[in-house]
């Protein structure tokens, strides 16, 4: 039977790092990122629904949505934040447990299926049977969001801000990954982490 096993972390956190290693090894992913852009896209629920309440303002000439200005307004504005996570988290929770189910259905490999929900511990996701998550200390999330997305220093501290802490996430968490050091360093804990639980698994 496959393990199913919930992925969060938090903004420049070294979550995908994460995933693209775990995809590398064969492993199942179910990406909300990627379910989202998809819901996103022209004619997709998310999109509609997305239109109905922020208006034509965040979608360019071309009719797609400009997410870096509707995240420029989410981050900044409580309430707009409250009302895009209200408007999104049925439709996109919905479409993640469809997927989930499909996949378990089909897959006869028995290795573990990875959930990567940024928002996993926010939004009260359930059905894992471990949580998995990717943390390193602030000043490291700062750095890499202003190299990575040309922001201040400020700028990357909202972002920052506007997430549940990282030290506050790890009460949920049964293991840990510490993406601070090499890309080959966080390679080698993941290798020791699946070791662990196929051991698990035949135990």
């Amino acid at each position: 039977m496959n393990k199913v096993i919930g992925l969060t972390g938090g903004i420049a956190s070294g979550k995908s790092t994460v995933v693209d290693f775990l995809r590398s090894q064969g492993y199942l992913i179910i990406d909300a990122d990627q379910v989202v852009r998809e819901l996103q896209a022209p004619g997709g629920l998310l999109y509609q629904a997305i239109m109905q309440e922020f208006g034509g303002t965040y979608f360019d000439e071309k009719g797609l949505l400009n997410r870096r200005k509707l995240g420029d307004l989410v981050f900044s504005n409580d309430e707009a934040r409250a009302k895009l996570a209200h408007l999104q988290n049925h439709i996109i929770r919905q479409e993640i447990y469809d997927r989930r189910k499909a996949l378990l259905s089909k897959d006869k490999s028995g290795k573990a299926l990875f959930m990567d929900i940024p928002l996993l511990i926010e939004q009260g996701y359930d059905g894992f049977d471990e949580i998995w998550l990717v943390a390193v200390p602030e000043e490291v999330q700062i750095e890499r969001i202003m190299t990575r997305d040309k922001m201040t220093e400020a700028e990357a501290k909202a972002r920052i801000r506007a997430q549940m802490p990282l030290s506050e996430k790890k009460k949920y968490a049964t293991r840990i990954i510490d993406s601070s050091g090499k890309i080959s360093e966080t390679n080698e804990k993941i290798r020791e982490l699946l070791k662990t639980i196929e051991i698990e698994k035949r135990n």
